[in-house]
């Protein structure tokens, strides 16, 4: 099996590319969606943000209580490293069991999308990294129309994020979305390019 991983920065198009490639046949591991799921089951992960926040962390119905996680998330970016510490590791052996559950079924590529693929260590997890590359005035045009937020707030977003142009030296292939190249053409460019990586070719 092969495992893929997806990154770009906000506003590259990184999560309609794995739909285009979920269409395609390439079952997709979102690790934001993911997290989200193990934050309120995997024992690991509750334990340990009891720990650090306190029982506020969590309400009585056993439903996170998001207002006081991103209170101290945001608050600074060690804050943000202990949270990281304690989900990423979970999200990581997650996504493992899930690829090895799709190996077992027959699948010979899959993918794991994740915006801080690199940052979090989840590239470790993959065999290659498809970055989605765009301009950076397109991006910020993108994420303004679809958080309905101004341009300071998309711009501090991109500036708190890994350069776009280092994660496109770390790659292994790289997909332009700029609107010009079409993206069916370079999704079926990609698959003949896993299909070699396959074969040895």
């Amino acid at each position: 099996m092969i495992k893929i991983g997806i990154t770009g920065g906000i506003g590259s198009g990184k999560s309609y590319v794995s739909h285009l490639l979920e269409e395609a046949g390439i079952p997709v591991y979102d690790t934001d969606t993911e997290a989200k799921k193990l934050t309120l089951s995997h024992p690991r992960i509750r334990e340990g943000l009891l720990v650090l926040l306190g029982e506020d962390v969590y309400k009585a119905d056993g439903s996170l209580n998001k207002p006081v996680l991103a209170n101290y998330l945001f608050a600074s970016t060690e804050n943000a490293g202990r949270v990281n510490r304690i989900i990423h590791p979970c999200v990581y052996e997650d996504f493992q069991q899930w690829a090895d559950r799709q190996a077992a079924s027959g699948t010979e590529v899959v993918a794991m999308e994740s915006a801080i693929l690199f940052e979090s260590g989840f590239h470790t997890a993959v065999d290659y990294v498809v970055m989605v590359y765009a301009p950076l005035e397109l991006r910020i045009t993108r994420a303004m129309q679809r958080d309905a937020a101004t341009e300071a707030q998309i711009r501090a977003r991109i500036s708190a994020q890994m350069d776009d142009e280092e994660k496109k030296r770390r790659a292994d292939y790289v997909i332009f979305n700029d609107e010009k190249l079409q993206l069916d053409t370079q999704i079926a460019a990609l698959e003949e390019w896993l299909a070699h990586r396959k074969t040895g070719r």
